[in-house]
């Protein structure tokens, strides 16, 4: 019987070893394209994405694979100044995503002109004791203001791929050689619950004129698969006023219907499966005040 060798058995294995792994958050000001090029880099939807501002209210894990590396990226919800519960707790988890990354990628838009909330995330830039690459983002639009050619400046277009090359390459070098946290074939470590519940945000958005949509929560109660081809789901939208829930109902129930209609349609494609969707509305005054509530929807 051959003796079994160490080294050889390491020398069989480097590839469990030889990617470069590390996380990486990225920050930036609400609607600055952080979803869409992590739905563009990673050629799937993982982030919801919305001409409203503030749209992404959790932070977003989504996972980027090559031959060389494996690069976990935490889409944040945005960064600003408030004093409401709720957008605390949102500040929150977007500042923890510092903590928790390798690196940071610092996205700027460069179709509109710099304002406070550029100011105050710099403030914490300044903070952060990791490498910081400062990305100017919609490229295929208008650039509005002067763009620095310093190192670690990059410009991407999440329309056309431009520029997603020497990022992605540049984020390599910084990272260090190890195992890889996840199994190749994982794209985000969502649970299914979270991606049903964005996806039904994302058709109210959709819908809703712009101050609405930040009054409303989206839980998905119960999944069942009756059958193979049969997966029932059971959803609310909690709303903080009475008025604001008839809004989402619309005349005989003609909103609430082509919400329902527009999330089961594209989840069917997720799942490949019919998919019965179950949406109803109910009022939980004053919900963004309330810190268990907030907790309890944020960690869903």
């Amino acid at each position: 019987m051959q003796e079994l060798n160490l080294q050889d058995i390491l020398d069989n294995t480097t590839d469990l070893w030889s990617k470069k792994v590390g996380y990486v958050a990225i920050v930036g000001r609400p609607n600055v394209g952080k979803s869409p090029f992590i739905n563009t880099l990673i050629g799937e939807k993982i982030a919801i994405t919305s001409h409203i501002p503030q749209t992404t209210r959790n932070k977003i894990l989504a996972i980027y694979n090559d031959e060389e590396a494996q690069i976990i990226f935490f889409d944040t919800p945005w960064i600003h100044e408030s004093q409401k519960k709720f957008n605390e707790q949102v500040n929150s988890q977007a500042l923890s995503s510092l903590n928790d990354a390798d690196m940071v990628l610092y996205f700027v838009d460069s179709s509109r002109p710099r304002g406070a909330e550029e100011e105050y995330i710099d403030d914490i830039m300044q903070k952060v004791q990791k490498p910081v690459f400062t990305v100017y983002t919609k490229l295929d639009l208008q650039a509005v203001i002067q763009i620095p050619e310093w190192e670690n400046i990059f410009q991407i277009s999440s329309f056309d791929f431009t520029g997603f090359k020497p990022l992605v390459e540049s984020i390599k070098d910084h990272l260090e050689v190890g195992p890889m946290l996840f199994s190749e074939d994982y794209y985000t470590k969502q649970n299914i619950y979270f991606r049903i519940s964005e996806i039904i945000r994302e058709k109210l958005f959709m819908e809703l004129k712009e101050e609405l949509p930040h009054s409303i929560f989206v839980a998905v109660e119960e999944i069942e698969d009756t059958e193979k081809w049969l997966k029932k789901i059971s959803s609310y939208v909690y709303t903080e006023s009475d008025s604001q829930k008839y809004i989402i109902i619309g005349k005989n129930g003609s909103l609430i219907t082509k919400i329902a209609t527009a999330a089961r349609k594209e989840l069917e494609e997720i799942f490949g499966q019919k998919v019965f969707l179950t949406l109803r509305v109910k009022v939980k005054k004053n919900w963004r005040k309330d810190e268990w509530f907030v907790n309890k929807m944020l960690n869903q």
